[in-house]
Parts: C-alpha cells; sequence; structure tokens
C-alpha cells in the first residue's frame, strides 16, 4: 500500500463509548442510599440556585437570547418567570446552581461538581413532561431526575477517579457535557447508536480551559462554564436524536482523536507524571458509588479543597478575634490538590478569585467566625483590610499524609489544619479537620444542616407558605419520586 494515503476502515464506536452507553441505556438503579443521597442533592442544587438569583452578575446572565421569544412546553428556569427552549434553560439552571459555589463536589485525579448535570436534566424533563401531556401522555416523574442524577454523577465522577484533565490544562467541565449528553439522550429516548453519536460529538467538540479557574485570570466564567457544558449536553442529544451521524473513533484515531490532540501533552509547568495516562483508564465499573459518596457543601460557600480550613478557623475565631494585630504567622497545613488550585498571593480581582483563594477563605472566618456568600464581594473585601492583612501572614505547608489520603478509597479525606503564631512567641493549638461536615463520613451531622440550608435557601425566594409546602414535598421520598416533573418544577416558578 502507498505510504501517502489513509486506510479508511470505519471502526467501531470506542469502548469508552460504549461502556457509557450501554451503562445509561441497560442498569437499573436500585440503591436506596443512592435515591435517598440524590434527593437531598436535587434538594440542595436548586436551593444554591435560589440564593444565586440575589447576585446581578449572575441574574444578568438569564432569560432567553431573543426577548421576548416565546417557547411552547418551555422549561422553567427555578425561582424565575423564565419559560425557554431546553437548550437555553439548561444554561440558566446550570448557571445558577453553580454561581455561588455551594453545593456538592467531587474529588479525585479530576475534580468538579456533578449536580451541574441537573441544568440539562431538568430542563429536558419539564420540557419533555409538558409535551408529553399536551399529547395525552403520562408525563415523567421526580424518580426519571433522580435516576438521571445518580448516572450522570456516576459517569463524571468514576472517570474523574482516574483521570487528571487538570493537567493537561482541560477544565473538568468536559465531563459535565459527557455525562448530561448521555443522560439527556436517554431522556428523549435514544436507541444506542444515537447515545454513541451524540457522546463521540461531546469529546470531539473543542474543549474548555481551566485558565479562568487560575491565578492570574480567575474569573466569573467559573460560574457558568458548566451550566454552558451541560446545555451543550443537551444540543448534542438534540443533533443525534435528529439522526446526525456518529466519531467512532473520536478518542483513539491515532493523530486527531481526543487523546493524541488533547490528553498526551500538558502547559505550563503542570508536567505529566511518568505513570499519567495518554488514555483513560478506570478502577471501578459504573453504578452508584459516586452519588453514594458525593460530598455536600453544607457549612461554607468555598472551593471544596478549603472547606475544613474554613472549619479550622471558625474554630479558632474566639482565640484569635481579638488579637489579629497581634499575629505574626499563620500556618496552614494542607494537601498538594488545594496548593494546585487555591492557594494564591497578590491582589485578589473579583468575587470569583476570593472564592478560590485558601488564604482568602481562611482569613475571613478567622477574622469575622463565619464565611458567608456576600463576603467574596468587592464592597466588602474593600471594608475590611484586615483581610489582606492576615494573608500576608499566611505560610502554606503540604502534609503528605493528607494528600495521600486525599486519593485513598476508603477516606477520601479534604484536610486542612490552622496554627496561629503571635509576636510574643505564643500559639494556638493546631486546629485539623479532616472530613468536612458534608462527607459521606458525617452523614449523620450533615443532613439535617444542609436541610437547614434549603429551608433558608427557599426563603429568599418564597412566601413562607409556599417554602413550607416545597419542603414537606422534598423531605417524603416516596411522595417525591412520584409527582410529575411539571407539576414539580410549578412550585418552583415565580
Amino acid at each position: 500500500m502507498s505510504a501517502n494515503v489513509d486506510l479508511n476502515n470505519r471502526p467501531d464506536y470506542d469502548t469508552v463509548l460504549q461502556d457509557i452507553a450501554d451503562y445509561v441505556l441497560n442498569f437499573k438503579i436500585e440503591s436506596k442510599e443512592a435515591l435517598d443521597t440524590a434527593r437531598n442533592c436535587l434538594i440542595d442544587t436548586l436551593g444554591c440556585g435560589l440564593l444565586a438569583l440575589r447576585f446581578p452578575e449572575c441574574t444578568k446572565h438569564l432569560g432567553p437570547i431573543v426577548e421576548g421569544t416565546i417557547v411552547p412546553f418551555g422549561a422553567r428556569v427555578p425561582g424565575t418567570p423564565f419559560r425557554l427552549d431546553p437548550v437555553k434553560a439548561a444554561w440558566d439552571i446550570g448557571c445558577i446552581v453553580r454561581w455561588l459555589d455551594y453545593n456538592d463536589t467531587w474529588l479525585a485525579a479530576e475534580w468538579g461538581h456533578p449536580s451541574d448535570n441537573l441544568g440539562g436534566i431538568l430542563a429536558v424533563a419539564d420540557h419533555l413532561s409538558q409535551k408529553r401531556l399536551a399529547n395525552g401522555d403520562a408525563p415523567l416523574t421526580v424518580r426519571a431526575v433522580l435516576e438521571a442524577m445518580i448516572m450522570a454523577h456516576e459517569i463524571q465522577g468514576v472517570i474523574a477517579l482516574e483521570n487528571s484533565f487538570n493537567r493537561v490544562g482541560l477544565d473538568h467541565v468536559i465531563l459535565v457535557k459527557v455525562a448530561s449528553t448521555a443522560v439527556t439522550a436517554k431522556l428523549m429516548g435514544a436507541n444506542r447508536e444515537q447515545l454513541l453519536s451524540a457522546l463521540s460529538h461531546a469529546f470531539a467538540d473543542g474543549q474548555a480551559l481551566r485558565t479562568y479557574r487560575h491565578a492570574p485570570n480567575a474569573g466569573s466564567r467559573k460560574s457558568w462554564a458548566a451550566g454552558d457544558a451541560s446545555s451543550r449536553g443537551v444540543r448534542l442529544a438534540d443533533m443525534a436524536m435528529r439522526g446526525e451521524m456518529g466519531i467512532p473513533g473520536v478518542l483513539t484515531a491515532k493523530q486527531w482523536g481526543f487523546y493524541d490532540v488533547l490528553f498526551s501533552h500538558t502547559n505550563n509547568d503542570l508536567a505529566l507524571k511518568p505513570e499519567d495516562k495518554r488514555a483513560f483508564s478506570f478502577s471501578r465499573p459504573y453504578g452508584t458509588y459516586v452519588m453514594e459518596n458525593v460530598l455536600f457543601k453544607i457549612s461554607f460557600p468555598a472551593e471544596f479543597h478549603a472547606q475544613t480550613a474554613c472549619e479550622a478557623a471558625v474554630t479558632l475565631h474566639p482565640q484569635v478575634r481579638n488579637r489579629l494585630h497581634e499575629i505574626d504567622k499563620i500556618v496552614i497545613t494542607t494537601h498538594e490538590s488545594a496548593i494546585r488550585i487555591i492557594s494564591k498571593v497578590g491582589p485578589l480581582a473579583n468575587a470569583a478569585d476570593r472564592d478560590h483563594c485558601i488564604q482568602y477563605m481562611t482569613a475571613v472566618p478567622l477574622a469575622f467566625g463565619n464565611l458567608v456568600a456576600e463576603q467574596y464581594e468587592d464592597s466588602f473585601h474593600a471594608a475590611h483590610p484586615i483581610i489582606d492583612v492576615l494573608r500576608e501572614k499566611m505560610v502554606i505547608v503540604e502534609d503528605p499524609q493528607y494528600t495521600r489520603e486525599y486519593l485513598e478509597a476508603d477516606k477520601r479525606s479534604i484536610a486542612n489544619a490552622i496554627q496561629v503564631f503571635f509576636k510574643d512567641g505564643s500559639s494556638t493549638e493546631k486546629v485539623v479537620v479532616e472530613y468536612p461536615i458534608g462527607h459521606r463520613r458525617r452523614r449523620t451531622d450533615g443532613i439535617p444542616l444542609l436541610e437547614d440550608k434549603f429551608k433558608a435557601n427557599l426563603a429568599t425566594r418564597f412566601t413562607a407558605q409556599r417554602s413550607a409546602e416545597i419542603f414537606a414535598l422534598c423531605k417524603d421520598q416516596a411522595a417525591l419520586e412520584a409527582t410529575p416533573v411539571n407539576r414539580f418544577v410549578d412550585l418552583y416558578v415565580i
């Protein structure tokens, strides 16, 4: 054969795509723990979206692309009057639920927030339910939403266990796009070929860079990037349902495939280790593991690697609040991922910059005894120069044990420790927090607080009567699962 031609034998779909498609189409969800956790994840995610509606920088993005557009059977955006096509509704829902960085998280070789997939899931489920009713058919129930959430969590989380996209400069929202594509295609009624086609296009897209999450470019895109990804998943699923052909070797094609183009090199100083793979590797099959082990953000609207640092700082607040100007240094002992993602010095340009700075997220609760979303805003930062004074006194130290146990499957700790040293030679104790309140190991303590958080978030948008009605339904697993999606969303419409 001539050396200057390509062999044009079309391959089978890559195994990675086939495994996802078979899981989505065939796996039966029977885990009561997964369904119960998904219910809590649903209410927490929607509550965080309602809270975000208080911030104009978020709400300026919401609504139809063309003002005044009326969409038949349009999907509703909770907490707003908007009724949009499912692609834009997915964008808007994804934007509000991620804006404050205050709900669930998954930490492994890659990081991310699997609840970001709710943007696509809820938009498609609401639209389809209304359309079905108009055609005389039964609507989808919230059980279908919970099952789609479990599967989206599992796809995003299992891929993230062994495969680091951040080390090649890509943002984790690629996994939101892949997971949203898979589960929304299923909701739309995709067969195996349609689902595979949709998934192949999710990987063929140009992927988002992580630059908007890191110094010196951290900014508000990180708050809408996942909504954008989930929305794109809905669009790709719709294209596949219309018969768009797939790209079977999208991952493995030599020179032109995802692995060779985007997963085999790195940028700047994030050097790949020799053991890092140039193709995806997997340590477990798809099931319900991720939802059962997901991390909830309960106490603080802070990037998850800093949650335990914030808790330690709150513990130390009574000992230091009257001695802030006597502090000589503050030692933060942490793990490698926190150092790589959120440790930064120098000016902080905006709220998005501050909520990804472990020094800022530690200084505020040390000084004020708590950390709330409003404390990231420019006005609060400018009014309290003590925050930057404290930041300048901080020393970041990696503990190899913290780094190791962060990745151990039976622990998955997110440990931080804080100790404050004063100019007179005295010091506080070293306060260590290994597991945040939202960790699976602290579920018993965490869920009542998560429910209180949901009630507080409901109260920012609805009357006491409506809030009580929503909470009562969401507390009842069986009743919630049986509720038609359109009826459920009705409760959240302004």
